[in-house]
């Protein structure tokens, strides 16, 4: 038997709740398409997404730690395949669309530069004058514009409801401007998904990077509520001793908590808000999807103890002054001498301002590109 898309679209209304957002259902595209035999339309942006330039080039783009610090730690990439795995789980729990989150969970982090959110602050900085930059915005501009695929239209003329939930991803680093996609309504319960699987991901992630490379340690973790309850529960005690399987359990166990909490808390705000429609969800003033309040105060209290022990650790400190240094001065030499620039991005230049196509053209890089590019401009023994 083949399954088609009109069986898939017949199924996703059959088991889907009343509250999930039905392929059949979208908004559509700017440019109208033929239908795929297949695939339903999230489907097909989810499969347009992971065959962009833009996420091959996460590969290669740091999370927090420098890709050249060493071979184990997230990438961007790495982190968002952990998002949609989250995202994923929780939309099939809530009997929401999988696809819807998974094409938004992919494309939420499109638009980061190289050396991450140092990267980002620095491109930010230098755009002050000429629109600053936000990666959130610029992971839309991608898929609506930046992206160059099809004959007929540029970017991915991806359906309504993925644009949608890429521009009103929220997190405690990421906003961005929604005037043009009804920023008076909330988004699909399916984007309000991936806010906390991005949340959740890249928390543990970053935790448990940072143990792995001894920036943090178990002692210093003994006064978080969270991370004691779980050692507790696993019966382990780190500060007699700390294998790398401890670590791995621990994580796992806190990943599994808050997944576990995001879904039953967002189970009983649907029911206490008498959602039974997308429409119920998107005239609702404040977003159904969060953690209770008790595990809410755990991550907080997780949260500010990475910000304070780990985002601003001395090494850390070091590769943000690296990575800010390598933009100015790549956004510095490129601006001012324009047609040392590649072809391709002087013509684009003539299209839009300079500053705004070199941004676009430095956010693009790998950390790795980037570097080479510092070499070729600065280090007079390197071939050109």
């Amino acid at each position: 038997m083949i399954i088609s898309r009109q069986e898939i679209e017949t199924q996703e209304a059959e088991r889907l709740a009343p509250y999930a957002m039905l392929s059949r259902d979208s908004r559509g595209r700017a440019h109208a398409e033929e239908e795929h035999p297949y695939r339903s339309a999230f489907q097909r942006d989810r499969d347009r997404i992971i065959h962009t330039t833009a996420f091959r080039r996460l590969e290669y783009k740091t999370q927090v730690f420098l890709t050249t610090e060493g071979d184990y730690y997230r990438t961007r990439l790495t982190h968002t395949i952990e998002v949609a795995q989250i995202g994923r789980t929780i939309a099939r729990a809530l009997q929401v669309n999988e696809d819807l989150t998974e094409a938004i969970c992919l494309a939420h982090d499109l638009g980061h530069g190289p050396f991450g959110h140092s990267g980002e602050a620095a491109l930010n900085g230098l755009m002050a004058q000429h629109g600053g930059f936000d990666h959130n915005y610029q992971s839309f501009r991608i898929v609506e514009k930046l992206e160059n695929r099809f004959p007929d239209f540029r970017g991915l003329n991806l359906t309504w409801e993925v644009r949608e939930g890429i521009l009103k991803h929220e997190t405690e680093y990421d906003r961005s401007d929604v005037t043009d996609f009804e920023p008076d309504w909330r988004p699909t319960l399916e984007a309000q998904i991936v806010n906390y699987a991005d949340e959740i991901a890249y928390t543990t992630a970053d935790l448990d990077d940072g143990l792995r490379y001894g920036m943090i340690t178990p002692e210093q973790l003994d006064e978080i509520e969270f991370w004691r309850r779980v050692a507790a529960e696993l019966e382990l005690n780190p500060r007699q001793s700390f294998s790398d399987m401890d670590r791995h359990r621990i994580i796992r166990r806190l990943v599994g908590k808050e997944v576990s909490d995001v879904i039953n808390a967002t189970h009983g705000q649907i029911e206490a808000n008498g959602v039974k429609s997308v429409e119920d969800v998107r005239r609702l003033p404040h977003n159904l999807v969060r953690h209770s309040e008790e595990v809410r105060a755990f991550d907080r209290q997780l949260k500010d103890f990475l910000f304070h022990n780990l985002y601003q650790h001395w090494r850390v400190m070091r590769m943000d002054r690296k990575a800010r240094r390598f933009i100015a001065e790549l956004f510095e030499a490129y601006t001012n001498s324009p047609v040392i620039l590649p072809t391709s991005v002087q013509e684009a230049a003539k299209q839009r301002s300079l500053y705004r196509t070199v941004c676009d053209y430095i956010a693009g890089m790998t950390d790795r590109f980037a570097l080479q590019e510092y070499s070729k401009l600065f280090n007079p023994m390197e071939r050109v």
